[in-house]
């Protein structure tokens, strides 16, 4: 969120003002007390705010209470407000825009960055385009003094600015390297009366591959916003990610699961538009365990009405995945009450088969296809009343 990206700029010295986090409309008002004029903004991670009527100029404590009740509680772009950050008002003279970003397609880093940029950067890149630079950045030797001398210069930073333009650059480029950030970016960029250069708003995107790294970062989760089923999988150490539809998806591999979301959404056309419910993938260690902690996020989740599960024998063979799933549902019990249907192929394949067929679970469906198994699964689900 903008209040903690703009912790991270303090740590690195970028120049801005943190402003103050407030939960309740009370908390508003005392830091408006405390500010003065000041600025009432949504605490999201999504853009456009302001266009949603989360960021409001507040001119006395009375105004910020007011404003922070009506923003306190409201969704941008389906997320609910909890807190505000309450920011000294600022005299504006100019907006510019400015980032650095993981840059996918050349696999190397990017600076984007314009001097007719600020809140309006999107109309601009579409009505003047020459107006909005792209730098590249190597990736071996990044973003020293010449290079941001460099970036200042392309950019047209006003010469007043420049030493100011240069040392903020090397402030989020630091920002960027040393936080294992994906995004680091800046919108407005402002230039104050007095010639004063700030970063008014922040946005940054880290790296969760990094998070080992980074064990201060779990700071910056917030865990009041996030789905419960997620966070319960995460704490499983489960790769899940929760969908709308009602058939649930067990797979081993992502490449798999994800030709298994593409799979079950196609079946379900015929079964009155039954969808994927979850992306879940458990790797290539299916023991009792995984499966029964995959099985335990699924199944709680109300809107599944049935559950697919398809594995594909590599490393783990078919016959310690189908031992998995039937020690899983020992572990369960009760709390498995909707239906499976399960799809085993790979190494080792008929004795997993054997296994299940053996164990005769009435909740699981063994179908040989892949295609066959997410038409029964979509089935199954719209039979329990999508």
């Amino acid at each position: 969120m903008e209040f903690q990206a703009k912790e991270l700029f303090a740590k690195h010295g970028v120049p801005g003002t943190p402003g103050i986090v407030a939960n309740t409309p009370a908390e508003a008002r005392a830091a408006a007390e405390q500010l003065g004029v000041c600025v009432v903004k949504a605490q999201v991670k999504a853009g456009g705010r302001g266009k949603a009527g989360g960021v409001k100029l507040a001119k006395t404590p009375d105004e910020a209470e007011a404003h922070a009740t009506a923003i306190l509680g409201m969704e941008i772009k389906g997320l609910t407000v909890n807190r505000v950050l309450i920011a000294p008002a600022a005299s504006i003279e100019e907006e510019y825009y400015f980032s650095f970003l993981l840059d996918r397609s050349n696999r190397s880093y990017l600076c984007i960055a314009s001097v007719e940029g600020g809140v309006e950067i999107e109309e601009v890149a579409k009505t003047n385009p020459d107006a909005v630079k792209q730098i590249a950045i190597d990736a071996g030797t990044g973003v020293d003094e010449a290079k941001a001398r460099e970036i200042v210069a392309e950019v047209g930073f006003p010469e007043a600015l420049t030493e100011q333009a240069v040392q903020t650059v090397l402030a989020l480029w630091t920002t960027f390297v040393e936080e294992d950030a994906t995004l680091v970016e800046v919108n407005p960029l402002a230039r104050l009366a007095g010639d004063k250069l700030e970063a008014l708003d922040g946005k940054v995107s880290l790296d969760e591959n990094a998070e080992f790294r980074h064990p201060e970062h779990a700071d910056f989760e917030d865990k009041a916003a996030a789905d419960p089923l997620e966070a319960k999988a995460k704490e499983k150490g489960l790769n899940y990610v929760k969908l709308d539809g009602a058939v649930g998806i067990i797979g081993n591999g992502a490449g798999l699961v994800m030709s298994t979301l593409d799979v079950v959404a196609y079946a379900g056309e015929a079964h009155g538009g039954v969808k994927p419910a979850n992306f879940l993938d458990i790797g290539g260690g299916a023991s009792a365990q995984v499966m029964a902690d995959g099985l335990d996020v699924i199944l709680n989740d109300p809107q599944v009405k049935s559950v697919f599960v398809n594995v594909f024998g590599g490393i783990t063979s078919c016959d310690a995945v189908a031992n998995g799933i039937v020690g899983a549902l020992e572990i369960l019990g009760d709390e498995a009450s909707k239906p499976l249907v399960v799809r085993l192929d790979g190494n080792n394949v008929e004795e997993g088969r054997r296994i299940l067929a053996e164990a005769d679970h009435p909740l699981v469906t063994l179908v040989d296809t892949m295609d066959g198994a997410a038409d029964k699964a979509a089935e199954l689900a719209n039979k329990a009343g999508v």
